[in-house]
């Protein structure tokens, strides 16, 4: 019986605060989707020189540790700004909440934010955008940073899955216009999960 009411205390505690597990799968889901998607001729980022030789992108090996559930506080009252971009695109963002957590033991901060247009449609009504850049940037990851694509949590924490982050279009081709990652979002820690630098 003990047993019993300690599982139902663990469950209650894992989900009823928004809490949730890593799931390696998902990762791998992650990188598969992504592989298939910049292969495709129709869709790819990719420069036509690069897609000819396509086999897959390069990725950090695939950590639990770069999983975190991060406390969320939503913000109030921001104003809606424009978001500087590596083009002249000046895309309209609203600062959404902010997240902390640890990782590798270092205390650590994001903004995470709304996109005004995109939230108008139907598919991407409760999309959150994060973007970051870490100690890794420039040097084995791309040097303008990642995305990462979370959903508006239900409570008060909200799952990062770090292996899921991947690189701007621009860091494949010069004719995007990509976000610039705030200088709020750079963390003091490596983030040796996701997708590394191309080429």
């Amino acid at each position: 019986m003990k047993t019993v009411n300690l599982l139902v205390l663990l469950l209650v505690f894992n989900f009823g605060f928004g809490q949730k597990q890593f799931d390696k799968s998902e990762s791998e889901k992650f990188q598969k989707k992504i592989n298939s998607e910049y292969a495709d001729p129709k869709i790819s980022p990719l420069m036509e020189e690069d897609l000819r030789t396509f086999k897959s992108l390069d990725f950090y090996p695939i950590n639990q540790n770069y999983f975190v559930n991060a406390s969320f506080v939503k913000a109030n009252n921001e104003k809606v700004f424009e978001m500087k971009t590596t083009g002249t695109r000046t895309p309209q963002y609203i600062k959404y909440g902010t997240l902390y957590f640890k990782i590798n033991g270092v205390d650590c901060k994001l903004n995470v934010y709304r996109n005004i247009e995109l939230s108008k449609k139907e598919e991407y009504k409760n999309h959150l955008f994060l973007p970051f850049s870490d100690l890794t940037s420039g040097k084995e990851s791309y040097i303008g940073g990642r995305y990462i694509d979370l959903e508006i949590p239900k409570g008060k924490t909200i799952a990062i899955d770090f292996n899921q982050a991947y690189n701007p279009y621009c860091a494949y081709n010069h004719k995007y216009s990509c976000p610039l990652v705030p200088l709020e979002n750079d963390l003091n820690v490596e983030i040796k999960a996701g997708v590394k630098s191309f080429h």
